[in-house]
């Protein structure tokens, strides 16, 4: 069994939503439902109950009653939640119109800016009634080029308002990575900003706009938020007004909200497109909405009052699972900028002097810190914070132990595991339950996720396989756009497990019913034969203080694979022989021989999809003289030029 390293107290389980929401379903089921284990259990086996005691629980609104829970329940795809239901996710989400702070924003110029929950009601209201009188209306598409400022979120609720669908991206994309994702949706109206800081840099975005709007024929209309300049000259742009002209052509007023279907189309995102264009997902607003309510309300215990962030860009899912945070009545903090500057402590600095509650952020970022020096425990006070969270790839065990020891003793770190894909989770945190280090805390109730060999069966407790979904729920993408038969979307997940949600992550349920997971199952190494997650390997190399940051790849060699390991150096280091030896000892030692690399080779940089991931497809392909077919998904595509032709590769 791992390291126990917090456990809720009792009065902290007792007062738990989790807990309030067990002893209901027990009402509701008529059965004991003795732990959260008993409680997933029913969950899975009574779908019907599980999501209609919630949509409860959680006071959706709606003007329509559904007439079901779920019809064609055993389809995937083709099960349908909620049937006749009417409702609108924005609505949802603007409950609250009172003047508390409901968003606050740090930018890394050093301002910080406050909108009240009523005044964001009536930004709303006004953009609403501005895109209206423009002709946008119900499953149109409104596309967002911003940063995270109070503006998008306003945006992305006037949109959904409107029964209109919202897309975006973060404002560091080209303009050809824009036009991969924006091209294909064929949006009426566009909404940007001037520019960006980032770094201590001032980036123009209007130039990129101007490309973006010759070839985006089908935008109408242009809102652009003044950011890096007071008064920015938008004579370039067609079509173009201002925020403050937008926003004050109406005065606001009461938001007569669009109802729509339980799955109308709410957003589409897209797919990391490094193996080609970006796939285009499209959520629903009621299983979205559905989704993020259990997560917020059960699984992180989020309550009105509290104060919610995530770093993130509004590329990456984690936006707008933060956003749904306001249906709690939650006030969302927002940081916009780079999370290092203009120190690697600001985040911290933002954590302590707003008194944040629940703090989200990248596994990538809690490894930088660590490596930088960082000890928040001992240089802020971090008394408000009581919950942790991770996302983006595998928390590593030594992670962990750095969060109890240099960040908080006593939070509650969960690690969370989902992805665009879902817009939510498989796995996630849990309030009742302790945390073990290396461990993802639990599966997410609804979620039917197991873990599969390659004859599709499920694997035991502990045995390492496919994460799998074996029924649907809710916050399955309505579809793909432009997929008419269904064929892309069949094919992303169910090409491989008939009537089976493959995910496409390498995993295991733990003898404790937590998860691990091991990296994405397309990059898993298969040397002789025998699968290995990448996290594995990277597990061991963080230990080493000289490397920042590692990637993996399987060669193929020899009618076989060898493992080869790629590390950026520590400024002031440099890769030896010596050094060389010490990682390839560690990694057979603490994980074995078949995980150690046949190549330790030092690289400059490493290449990372928009939302910071690692890419290890495309160094794959690189290596095997194969080319990536859309480089634009990469933040930073001049360093697959590096891995290009390597003579350390060649024998």
């Amino acid at each position: 069994m791992n390291d126990i390293l917090w456990t809720p107290d009792p009065a902290r389980v007792a007062a738990a939503a989790m807990t309030r929401f067990r002893h209901l379903a027990e009402a509701k089921s008529g059965r004991e439902l003795a732990d959260y284990d008993a409680l997933w259990q029913w969950s899975i086996d009574d779908r019907e109950g599980f999501w209609s005691l919630l949509w409860d629980f959680c006071d959706v609104i709606s003007s329509t009653p559904h007439d079901a829970v779920l019809e064609n329940g055993d389809a995937m795809p083709g099960a349908r939640w909620f049937p006749g239901a009417r409702l609108n996710l924005a609505e949802n989400l603007l409950r609250r119109r009172d003047a508390c702070e409901g968003i606050v924003c740090w930018r890394e110029n050093g301002t910080r800016s406050v909108l009240s929950f009523a005044e964001l009601y009536d930004s709303v209201s006004a953009l609403r009634a501005w895109l209206q009188a423009r002709g946008v209306g119900e499953g149109d598409r409104v596309a967002g080029f911003l940063p995270n400022l109070p503006e998008t979120i306003a945006a992305m609720l006037a949109t959904a308002s409107l029964g209109a669908v919202w897309s975006s991206c973060s404002p560091d994309f080209g303009t050809r990575g824009v036009l991969d994702r924006f091209g294909q949706i064929e949006p009426k109206a566009l909404i940007c900003a001037d520019g960006y800081f980032y770094g201590g840099k001032t980036f123009d975005s209007r130039p990129r706009v101007a490309e973006i709007l010759v070839e985006l024929s089908s935008v109408v209309a242009v809102v652009v938020v003044p950011y890096v300049e007071e008064a920015p000259d938008l004579s370039s742009l067609r079509d173009a007004a201002s925020w403050g002209e937008a926003t004050a052509d109406v005065p606001a007023g009461d938001i007569a909200f669009t109802q729509v279907a339980f799955d109308h189309p709410l957003f589409i995102m897209y797919s990391s497109g490094t193996t080609g264009a970006p796939k285009c997902i499209v959520h629903g607003h009621g299983g979205t909405l559905l989704q993020h309510l259990k997560e917020h309300r059960l699984h992180c215990d989020l309550q009105a009052g509290d104060r919610l962030f995530y770093f993130s860009t509004c590329g990456w899912m984690m936006w707008n699972w933060q956003v749904s945070g306001l249906a709690i009545g939650a006030t969302l903090m927002l940081y916009e900028g780079n999370p290092a500057h203009p120190s690697p402590s600001i985040l911290w600095d933002f954590c302590e002097q707003e008194r944040i509650s629940v703090f989200g952020t990248s596994a990538k970022y809690i490894s930088a810190i660590e490596k930088a020096g960082v000890k928040p425990a001992q240089t802020h006070d971090l008394s408000r914070m009581r919950l942790l969270m991770s996302t983006g790839s595998p928390l590593a065990h030594e992670s962990y132990d750095y969060v109890y020891r240099d960040i908080k003793q006593n939070v509650q770190l969960s690690s969370i595991s989902g992805g665009t894909d879902i817009v939510s989770c498989f796995a996630l945190g849990n309030p009742v339950l302790p945390v073990r280090k290396g461990e993802i805390q639990s599966r997410g109730l609804g979620m039917a996720v197991d873990v599969f060999g390659d004859d599709g069966k499920a694997l035991p407790a502990g045995e390492k396989g496919e994460l799998v979904c074996t029924r649907a729920f809710p916050s399955m993408p309505v579809g793909f756009w432009n997929d008419p038969d269904g064929a892309k979307y069949h094919a992303a997940y169910f090409d491989t497990f008939d009537n089976i949600w493959r995910h496409g992550d390498w995993s295991v349920v733990t003898e404790t019913s937590g998860m691990v997971i091991y990296g994405r199952s397309d990059a898993v190494l298969n040397p002789g034969g025998v699968r290995i997650g990448t996290a594995e390997i990277y597990r061991q190399v963080e230990q080493f203080d000289e490397v920042l940051e590692s990637l993996c790849i399987g060669q193929d060699w020899d009618d076989d694979v060898r493992v080869v390991l790629f590390v950026v150096m520590r400024p002031g280091h440099e890769l030896g022989d010596e050094l060389i030896a010490a990682i390839r000892q560690k990694i057979r030692t603490n994980a074995s021989p078949r995980h150690m690399p046949a190549r330790v080779i030092a690289v400059a940089d490493i290449p990372r999809t928009r939302s910071n991931k690692i890419s290890e497809l495309a160094v794959r392909d690189i290596v095997h003289g194969r080319a990536v077919k859309n480089t634009e998904a990469l933040a930073n595509p001049e360093a697959l030029k590096l891995f290009a032709g390597l003579a350390a590769l060649a024998d």
